[in-house]
């Protein structure tokens, strides 16, 4: 199916020429080529990764200038490409970012975020989906409800990334469960893990009303790193999410002996201290997160339609394209009043 009769002919796009400099662009609309969909974004959230790629603090193997950033967003199947069912368009959706070749190895494994077919991403190293409009291969979609909430559904890439990181935990009814961080991935891990039943669900972040929301997330408690020192080797599982210089080294302190940690957070070379002996002599599980497979994003899709995963209330800004250098200000500027923040097209 071709572009649908009446469809605009011009759209826009936030385009970063090179770090710290960006434009908003008005050219023709992106036709969707063999195997593709172009998707009307209703809403994209912006992450610390988008902010690493407007400072230009982004490793240069996973980003390409000049680029439209914008990897976790959400929208409306507006055409369809040659070879794609036309049913599709009209539909509500999401899509991966990862760019898997789906021939590799790891990709027949199911383990599409460790493709080694060549790194491409949404937002990184093609055009993502901080303009009006983004062009997706229709084998990466996950479809929505016909009501679902679009501005919600914008999180589900980083729910993806927590749902990888709690299938690798393989958290179990009656356990003691830690989340390290209550940033938009913990508080997602949160309701997550609140739903397999824990014996107890503690989130550690320095921030007090994060604790707070936590609670109302599904935790039943939260407390500072300080007071979590107070506690080695209680949890079963810890799920890291912070990305903080320690935080990785205290998620393998709070771990039982034999217990498991898993680690989302992105961490500068050499800054983790985590130490060896604390691994062996614990006999700790420890498992790493970059990204999501697409397993875990059927999984977040699904908790997202049976409502065990609600993002929405995580969002707190909303921004127009034009205003993107305000709305990329405010990520990692350290407001606690900052929560997701949403690009709307």
């Amino acid at each position: 199916m071709s572009d649908r009769p009446g469809a605009a002919v011009t759209g826009r796009s936030v385009v970063v020429e090179r770090p710290g400099t960006h434009r908003l662009v008005t050219g023709a609309v992106p036709a969707p080529g063999p195997g593709e969909v172009r998707v009307r974004v209703a809403a994209a959230g912006i992450c610390m990764s988008d902010r690493e790629v407007y400072d230009g603090h982004r490793d240069p193997a996973y980003v390409r200038y000049p680029v439209t950033p914008g990897h976790e967003w959400s929208g409306t199947v507006e055409a369809a490409g040659p070879g794609v069912a036309p049913e599709l368009v009209g539909r509500r959706t999401v899509a991966e970012g990862f760019r898997a070749c789906g021939t590799c190895a790891r990709c027949r494994t199911g383990e599409t975020s460790l493709c080694t077919g060549g790194y491409e991403e949404t937002g990184f190293t093609v055009p993502g989906a901080f303009a009006d409009h983004v062009v997706v291969p229709a084998r990466l979609l996950h479809l929505l409800d016909d009501d679902a909430d679009l501005r919600a559904a914008a999180l589900l890439e980083p729910a993806a990334v927590v749902s990888a990181a709690v299938r690798a935990g393989r958290p179990e009814p009656g356990e003691r469960i830690a989340v390290v961080g209550a940033g938009t991935l913990g508080l997602l891990a949160v309701q997550l893990l609140a739903a397999t039943s824990p014996a107890e669900l503690t989130v550690i972040d320095p921030r007090a009303e994060r604790g707070s929301t936590a609670r109302k997330f599904g935790a039943t408690d939260a407390g500072t790193p300080e007071e979590a020192k107070e506690t080695p080797g209680r949890y079963d599982l810890v799920v890291e999410t912070a990305g903080a210089p320690t935080s990785a080294a205290a998620a393998c302190q709070l771990a039982r002996r034999g217990g498991r940690v898993v680690l989302t957070g992105m961490f500068a070379p050499g800054a983790t201290g985590i130490d060896p002996a604390v691994l062996t002599l614990g006999q700790l599980a420890v498992h790493g997160v970059f990204g999501a497979p697409s397993a875990a994003w059927d999984f977040a899709v699904r908790a997202f339609t049976s409502g065990v995963l609600n993002p929405g209330p995580l969002v707190t800004h909303a921004f127009p394209l034009e205003r993107f250098g305000e709305a990329v200000a405010l990520v990692g500027g350290g407001d606690p009043g900052t929560g997701k923040v949403l690009l709307l097209p």
